[in-house]
């Protein structure tokens, strides 16, 4: 099992970037699958990006497509969400979650582990 903590939230305009990082504990981080999921206040908790174990493969929600980059670093146990050209739609706060599988899923559901969340807020 993993423990997660993520970082790197906080408040940016509209236009504006962020980089939000994700600390997991042991040494088996990179038996995990690594997701990226967000909740904005009244709404499900919804998938974001996901990146396979050794980074191989990576997945988007087509509401961030070609804004937003999910990586990994095995060495630091450490996967990253770069946001760039944020939107107020993107707020929300930000989880990081792991997935004990040799595949990249999308469920909420498929995820065993997660961290606290980071607050995201994008003024306009």
């Amino acid at each position: 099992q993993v423990q997660l903590v993520e970082s790197g939230g906080g408040l940016v305009q509209a236009g504006g970037s962020l980089r939000l990082s994700c600390a997991a504990s042991g040494r088996t981080f990179s038996n995990y699958a690594m997701g990226w999921f967000r909740q904005a206040p009244g709404k499900e908790r919804e998938f974001v990006a996901a990146i396979s174990r050794v980074g191989i493969i990576k997945r988007y929600a087509d509401s961030v497509k070609g804004r937003f980059t999910i990586s990994r670093d095995n060495a630091k146990n450490t996967v990253y969400l770069q946001m760039n050209s944020l939107k107020p739609e993107d707020t929300a706060v930000y989880y990081c979650a792991a997935d004990p599988s040799n595949v990249v899923r999308l469920g909420v559901d498929t995820y065993d582990y997660w961290g606290r969340g980071t607050q995201v807020t994008v003024s306009s």
